[in-house]
C-alpha cells in the first residue's frame, strides 16, 4: 500500500504563510495528477487545488484563489502547497492525493493546519 508523506503542518497566526509538502515514494510521480484536499471539523472533505502531470496547469477552489499556490518538483517526487494570508477558516486537516486516471488513487495521512492567534 502506497502511503504519501506530508510534513509541514502546524499552528500559524492569521495572515501568515505556511508551506505544505507531500513526498511520494514508490511510484512514477510524473505520471500522476496531484491534488490537495482539506477537511475541517464537522465538514466534508473539499478539493483545494490540482496540478497536472507536467505542472503546466493548476486549478483552485474559489476561496483559495490568489492565496494558495500548488506546485510540483518531478525530480524530487514532491508536491507543495504554499498558503499565504491564512484565515481561521483555513483550519483543517490537509491531505495530499495522487491519481493515475481511474486506476490508482493514493492518499496521505493528513496534516493538521491550525490558523489562530
Amino acid at each position: 500500500q502506497v502511503q504519501l508523506v506530508e510534513p509541514g503542518g502546524g499552528l500559524v497566526q492569521p495572515g501568515g504563510p505556511l508551506r505544505l509538502s507531500c513526498v511520494t515514494p514508490g511510484f512514477t510521480f510524473s505520471n500522476y495528477v496531484m491534488r490537495w484536499y482539506r477537511q475541517a471539523p464537522g465538514k466534508e472533505r473539499e478539493l483545494v487545488a490540482t496540478i497536472t502531470r507536467s505542472g503546466g496547469t493548476t486549478t483552485y477552489a474559489d476561496s483559495m484563489k490568489g492565496r494558495f499556490t500548488i506546485s510540483r518538483d518531478n525530480a524530487k517526487n514532491t508536491v507543495y502547497l504554499q498558503m499565504n494570508n491564512l484565515k481561521p477558516e483555513d483550519t483543517a486537516v490537509y491531505y495530499c492525493n495522487a491519481r493515475y486516471y481511474t486506476l490508482f488513487d493514493y492518499w496521505g495521512q493528513g496534516t493538521q493546519v491550525t490558523v489562530s492567534s
